[in-house]
């Protein structure tokens, strides 16, 4: 056991006390006595003990109300009761308030040092789960994603109304890079499910073969290794968030099972005869073209319109360059704290590059980059001169270079611009979508989403 931890005792019986305290001094704790509920409360007022070992009959407050009264200040310390035989019944309802466990008078030392062990150590546990809580908060929150652009904020705008709500199935989609896990897992933090466990799996990454029992579990014997049996992500995110990544690549007889899943909420393992009910929210990621994967055979049809009841499209980072600066300076500043530097930004030729490259690798390879700068470069201002050449084919430094659309001198409203591009792509496709949207270089899913933006679907 730790040393140095909080005892207090609290019985109105003096010889008991002085038991207790003889006996826990001896293991190493520091102790206190109280011989009410009164005085008990009054020291808890002015230091939380790590344990309390509480008389349940005393006269004035009794151990029950004394009990409700620590819980009420602080639900984290342990509390074991002392109760005399017969009386069972108020040792469980101490139980119902918060208590860990009960001892009975007369007690045994071994056994009542094993209750205090076993106390102290489920507290210990749940403070490191608590404070885990906290920094998946703090890592996963929505106030660590950066959205300066309007095309950010209209997305964090729908993640806190569909964390808040009772959505069970949801679909993130954009390029690869784009922050579709980041978004998955601020839905989980955001929502009343937080203290639920998050459960991600990447559905490219599983083969076939096992990815039925990576997500569902199995029973022991279904197959040759399988010697125990095994529960999968969605049994244990029971209550939480299962994050399916690359659904778009999950094969077809996969798609069934899981089309079950999202419809019934239920599944066996395999190898199993039994249903196995689960109530998870299921948020399912993409890079591919799923409208595409339905047209070739290779993505289902029900399961398409099963999980995209809400979309959530994230712009690739070309498409919102307001935040390319705000994102930058972000990492710097993480950056600055993993590695122990004092990189404060860039110059600004480093700033006009960061805007003017298109970055196809999106946030991950921003991401990278500054990771590099910080590391090798580290100098106050980044000029981002460790870059290799081949990253900056297709846009320079200075952000200047031959354009095919020259801007007039009063600027142009960007959102004008985009709808009557999509309105002309439609006119000379004959409102062919898939047509239209290759006209413009985009996939069918991101070309719907700005038809949906403007009006136009």
């Amino acid at each position: 056991m730790k040393q140095n931890q909080q005892i207090l005792v609290v019985d109105d019986e003096q010889l008991i006390r002085w038991s207790l305290e003889k006996n826990l001094v001896k293991h190493g704790f520091l102790v206190q006595t109280a011989e009410s509920g009164e005085q008990a409360l009054e020291i808890i007022a002015k230091e939380t003990p790590d344990l309390v070992l509480l008389d349940i009959s005393m006269p004035g407050i009794d151990g029950l109300r004394t009990l409700e009264e620590i819980k009420k200040n602080d639900p984290s310390v342990a509390v074991v009761m002392i109760t005399a035989l017969g009386v069972l019944e108020t040792a469980v309802k101490a139980m119902q308030l918060g208590a860990f466990d009960y001892i009975h008078k007369p007690f045994n030392m071994d056994e009542l040092f094993v209750v205090i062990q076993k106390a102290l150590e489920n507290r210990a546990l749940k403070q490191e789960v608590e404070h885990l809580r906290r920094e998946n908060r703090r890592t996963f929150g929505m106030g660590q994603i950066v959205a300066e652009s309007k095309h950010m904020r209209d997305v964090m705008d729908m993640v806190d109304k569909i964390a808040r709500s009772d959505a069970g199935t949801v679909l993130v989609y954009g390029e690869s890079g784009t922050g579709k896990e980041l978004i998955a897992r601020a839905l989980h933090e955001g929502s009343n499910r937080a203290d639920r466990p998050f459960m991600a799996i990447n559905c490219a990454a599983v083969p076939e073969t096992l990815l039925e029992s990576e997500l569902m579990g199995h029973e022991k014997g279904a197959f040759t290794d399988a010697k125990t049996q095994k529960k999968g992500l969605f049994e244990m995110a029971n209550g939480g968030t299962v994050f399916l990544d690359e659904i778009g690549d999950m094969q077809m007889g996969m798609q069934a099972k899981l089309l079950r899943v999202l419809e019934e909420r239920s599944f066996r393992r395999v190898g199993g005869s039994k249903d196995v009910r689960v109530d998870v929210r299921i948020i399912a990621a993409t890079n591919k073209e799923l409208l595409q994967g339905i047209e070739d055979g290779s993505f289902r049809k029900d399961l398409y319109y099963r999980i995209q009841v809400i979309p959530i499209y994230l712009p690739p980072l070309r498409e919102r360059r307001d935040d390319i600066l705000p994102l930058a300076r972000f990492f710097v500043e993480r950056f600055n704290q993993e590695f122990g530097k004092q990189v404060k930004g860039f110059t600004p030729q480093a700033e006009r590059y960061l805007q003017a490259y298109d970055w196809p690798g999106n946030i991950r390879e921003l991401r990278n980059i500054i990771e590099r700068e910080v590391i090798l470069e580290g100098t106050e201002y980044l000029n981002l001169t460790t870059i290799p050449r081949s990253t900056g084919e297709g846009s320079t430094h200075e952000g200047m270079g031959r354009y095919d659309y020259v801007l007039p001198p009063d600027g142009v409203d960007i959102e004008m611009v985009e709808k009557q591009l999509i309105e002309q792509a439609l006119e000379l496709c004959g409102n062919n979508q898939s047509q239209a949207a290759r006209k413009l270089n985009l996939g069918i899913d991101a070309f719907r989403y700005r038809m949906k933006k403007f009006g136009l679907l």
